[in-house]
């Protein structure tokens, strides 16, 4: 809902729970009001007459309470935009009108030197709290070209508090989407990536909370942007006390685009939520909000699947695919995905990539006999691919080596043997529309794993007038591929990879069905990633695997089907190990987890989280609540000095209801559930529990008080 008061220079946005209010001045100064619970629009006005905050020297009444802050006039915060020309730098506005479509509210500005048109988009529906903002830059003059050298998504601005906690996820390669919580301190913050691709390092996403706020309980403000290349979010801690969080495409201000007269930028989403209920609060407000309005098809299942890679590397052949395939058909397994080493001359990481038709040796008809066995079995058929990057043992790149990201008389690195593909190239995007339209339309297949497996280094375009702008327009041409080939290919679903989880973001997320969170498939580590990717993201989208033990990919870590398959099964499903060395009992025990999690499915991929214990060290356990049924996952990392595990206390059932154990039938009330707690049984090291729950009505019996 919209409500514009004040002569139509008062706009209040409002959701199921929150508003967000901002104000035009006189001066055409777009300021700040309210983020938090909801307001009425008179409440709105009463904040608007309460004026600027007094003179302070050296200071600007502006800084902190602007709405979208540019570079120029009496301003000293981190700009949002910042524009210039041969001869002028900055911005200097005018207010040129407002409209309401909808859920959307749009304010548009203009800047007559320039020429410059900017409009400010913001939007809440109707059953989410979470704002949806973005700006448009467009050159509306006739002068010459705008250098874009920054244009956010959005600003945020935060009450004054005292004592802000900043919570952001950072890691690294296979040990991605780590919590971390510090104290803010007065200054900035940046998180980001210059790699070309959002990063292992950090998810665009930060939280911040000011009065120790819990899983549970008290104000959470989060941001995340959706935004697949290189990124920054910062996080501003102002002389008054005031804090200001900007974010957007591009890790610096060295450019994105130069608009021509008549061209225009559409930012990236930055989207934000305010949550009175904790961080589980606010990841569950994430999560329904995503599932509701970003992800694709999201009221689907997705399949349980199994991916030969761990199994065979680049060592592979037809016959010993359809051999997985068959143990995995057997297991339950829904989809079977064949990885790398299908295509070209891939018989390792130095040659192959680009070359995107199947290996005539190994797959001498093509992959589609393959596929035509693995649908006979009951399952659907994947595959793996690279498309954005080349090997120079390739025939692509020796057909056309100009095609990479390189600079004049440089040499070019290569990570992992690869390099990347100039996607900004017009030729190089129709090159690889033909070539994957080509292979969905000759196979039968029905998932793709889409890998991204190193970062830009060389990122220059010779010849090009203004090869910074690849950095934005490679992503641009990745949506408008992945756009482009769901719709010729609407049952495909595809699966986004960045060695692990290197390309996690609301803009990915909006084109794929689910990502791979991380390469590290150890079920240990996997529960500390999975924590920290919950706070943004769903378990919907968040594919975990069952691989073999001792882990090879990693650690050596020895660890028991049981703990490794309830690891896996917080999220979507998937095995990964050599089938062929499993025993007929690790087969058989297989096959069980796999019909649980089937029966668990609508609930760890639809229903609401909650974190119950984080993981550390000890015990720790999720939750999830859909309808009448609650199933709780538990692990204990190590008992000690023989003591029994503490209680798990439950969240988000009926205090005064009764609830079944399925699988024991127990009965528990509700409310000793949500005070004290259940026992999980769990013992030793490495143990881990399914609990299912059902609502029921109260029996006339006795009630286990366990």
């Amino acid at each position: 809902m919209i409500e514009s008061v004040g002569n139509g220079r008062t706009w209040v946005l409002s959701g199921p729970a929150s508003s967000y209010a901002l104000h035009l001045t006189d001066g055409d100064e777009l300021l700040h009001l309210h983020w938090g619970p909801r307001i009425s629009g008179a409440d709105a006005e009463a904040l608007a007459a309460q004026g600027p905050p007094p003179y302070w020297p050296f200071e600007s009444p502006l800084d902190g309470h602007e709405e979208y802050p540019v570079e120029g006039g009496p301003r000293f915060v981190r700009p949002a935009l910042s524009v210039r020309t041969a001869e002028v730098r900055g911005t200097e506005w005018t207010f040129a009108g407002a409209a309401v479509d909808g859920d959307e509210l749009r304010l548009r500005f203009v800047d007559a030197v320039h020429g410059l048109g900017l409009t400010l988009h913001h939007r809440m529906r109707d059953d989410a709290d979470v704002i949806e903002r973005w700006v448009t830059v467009a050159h509306e003059g006739e002068g010459p070209d705008l250098e874009l050298l920054r244009a956010d998504a959005a600003a945020w601005t935060l009450p004054l508090r005292g004592g802000w906690r900043l919570s952001q996820l950072h890691g690294r390669w296979a040990a991605e989407s780590l919590l971390v919580r510090s104290e803010l301190t007065y200054g900035e913050r940046v998180v980001g990536s210059r790699r070309g691709h959002t990063g292992h390092q950090h998810l665009p996403w930060v939280a911040l909370d000011a009065e120790s706020a819990t899983e549970e309980r008290g104000d959470v403000y989060a941001v995340a942007l959706g935004w697949s290349g290189s990124w920054r979010i910062c996080v501003q801690q102002l002389p008054d006390g005031l804090v200001q969080i900007t974010g957007g495409a591009g890790h610096d201000d060295s450019g994105l685009l130069r608009l021509a007269p008549g061209r225009s930028y559409t930012s990236p989403v930055f989207a934000g939520l305010w949550s009175d209920g904790g961080f589980g609060g606010a990841s569950r407000a994430w999560h329904a909000w995503q599932l509701a309005h970003v992800i694709p098809d999201a009221a689907s299942e997705r399949p349980v699947l199994y991916n030969s890679w761990e199994a065979t590397g680049f060592d592979i052949s037809e016959e010993q695919q359809l051999a997985l395939a068959q143990r995995a058909a057997a297991m339950g397994v829904e989809l079977f995905v064949v990885d790398d080493a299908w295509f070209g001359q891939r018989t390792s990481d130095r040659a192959g990539l680009g070359d995107w038709t199947p290996n005539a040796e190994r797959f001498p008809k093509g992959l589609g006999p393959l596929a035509h066995e693995v649908h006979a079995l009951g399952m659907q058929f994947g595959i793996w691919v690279e498309p954005e990057m080349v090997n120079a043992d390739s025939d692509l790149y020796r057909a056309h080596p100009d095609w990479v990201q390189h600079h004049q008389g440089r040499a070019r690195t290569e990570f992992r043997n690869q390099l990347v593909l100039n996607l900004a190239r017009e030729d190089v995007q129709d090159y690889l529309w033909e070539q994957l339209d080509a292979l969905l339309t000759n196979a039968p297949i029905d998932y793709v794993k889409w890998d991204f497996n190193r970062c830009f280094t060389d990122a220059g375009w010779p010849g090009e007038e203004y090869p910074q702008k690849l950095w934005v327009e490679h992503v641009h041409a990745l949506y408008a591929l992945l756009d482009r080939l769901r719709a010729a290919h609407p049952t495909v679903a595809f699966e986004s990879c960045s060695g692990g989880g290197g390309r996690i973001d609301l803009g990915i997320l909006s084109r794929t069905d689910q990502v791979w969170t991380s390469d590290n498939t150890d079920p240990l580590d996997r529960l500390a990633i999975q924590q920290g990717f919950t706070q943004l993201h769903p378990a919907r989208v968040m594919a975990a695997w069952v691989t073999d033990s001792p882990n090879v990919q990693l650690n050596g870590r020895v660890s028991t089907l049981r703990f490794r398959f309830v690891s896996a099964m917080a999220g979507v499903l998937g095995i990964g190990g050599d089938l062929t060395e499993w025993t007929d009992d690790e087969l058989a025990e297989a096959r069980g987890w796999v019909e649980l999690y089937k029966k668990i499915r609508p609930l760890v991929q639809h229903g609401e989280l909650y974190r119950l214990r984080a993981p550390d060290r000890g015990l720790s356990a999720v939750q999830y609540v859909r309808g009448e049924e609650t199933v709780v996952l538990g692990w204990l990392q190590a008992q000690h000095y023989g003591e029994r595990p503490p209680r798990l206390r439950l969240r988000g059932i009926d205090a005064a209801a009764v609830y079944e154990c399925l699988d024991t039938g127990a009965v528990h009330r509700g409310s000793v559930l949500l005070h004290h707690g259940l026992h999980t049984g769990l013992k030793g090291d490495l143990d881990a529990t399914v609990i299912r729950l059902r609502r029921r009505q109260p029996p006339q019996a006795s009630i286990s008080h366990q």
